[in-house]
């Protein structure tokens, strides 16, 4: 039995897929009742309550970990997930951590985040650290506001990183979690081009075969908004880096070709088969 976390979201849909159609038996967990494929055992769980995913975890064999925001603010005890997957048999984990745990190591959330890392490496499990930049489907963001009004506001217009399409990110964990060859790896998840929110744009709007204004937002408009969903620290973090990349956020890894084979999908591919949200 593999347990994903998160299982309902941009990452959790497309790895509980991926591990169906593999033939492995598979647990989703989510917050909320949600609809998971055919033969998918569903556990409703809150990861802010580690206890609540004892259950989840009764005769698995590896855990996919993607913790919330709000698992990184104060009080938090993230790491107490990972000593329940190690009490309760877990063999393996794949932890979805962040391409700023190496990149940006002073930041709140990052700091909060190695500390996740270095329990699992501690806790006796095999374990794979996947550390993504930028995800694409953080364009999910516009769709109400193209649909509305073709228009699509965001920070630092001109300023690009390689964001990676989540399908990605779920193809490596999928692997990562059935193969022990990667056990005791860090993979670092990009896409294959560096591309600005104005680009994205752009793409988006030859996709619809309309245009869409795109408004620049100041750093605190920004942050205004993203407080709504996640803590001012994770957001503040985030805002420096797409504000000013530094070299190491704007590499192209190669470890996505690595783990699965093929180069990672461009921010088109992503839209392509996201279009409907924007229509």
């Amino acid at each position: 039995m593999i347990v994903v976390t998160g299982a309902t979201g941009n990452i959790g849909r497309p790895l509980t897929q991926a591990l169906v159609e593999a033939g492995e038996q598979v647990t989703a967990v989510s917050r909320h009742a949600a609809t998971v494929p055919d033969g998918v055992r569903h556990v409703t769980a809150d990861l802010a309550e580690p206890s609540s995913l004892a259950t989840a975890l009764d005769g698995a064999k590896a855990l996919f970990l993607l913790l919330s925001g709000d698992l990184h603010s104060p009080g938090a005890k993230p790491t107490d997930i990972i000593d329940l997957a190690a009490a309760r048999g877990v063999r393996r984990v794949v932890l979805l951590s962040s391409q700023g745990v190496a990149t940006r190591p002073l930041g709140a959330s990052r700091v909060a985040m190695r500390a996740v890392e270095d329990a699992l490496r501690a806790s006796g499990m095999d374990w794979v650290l996947l550390r993504p930049g930028g995800f694409a489907s953080n364009a999910f963001a516009w769709a109400e506001s193209v649909r509305r009004r073709g228009t699509a506001a965001a920070p630092f217009g001109d300023v690009g990183v390689p964001v990676v399409d989540p399908a990605d990110i779920a193809e490596v964990a999928a692997a990562c979690l059935v193969d022990e060859l990667h056990s005791g790896a860090v993979y670092e998840l990009t896409g294959p081009e560096v591309i600005t929110p104005r680009q994205q744009a752009e793409v988006i709007a030859e996709a619809l075969g309309s245009p869409i204004r795109f408004h620049e937002l100041t750093r605190d408009e920004a942050k205004a908004g993203m407080v709504q969903a996640v803590p001012a620290e994770l957001a503040d973090d985030t805002l420096d880096i797409i504000a000013a990349p530094n070299p190491d956020e704007l590499r192209i890894s190669p470890d996505v070709e690595r783990v699965i084979g093929h180069a990672p999908r461009p921010f088109g591919d992503w839209v392509a088969r996201n279009v409907a949200a924007f229509r």
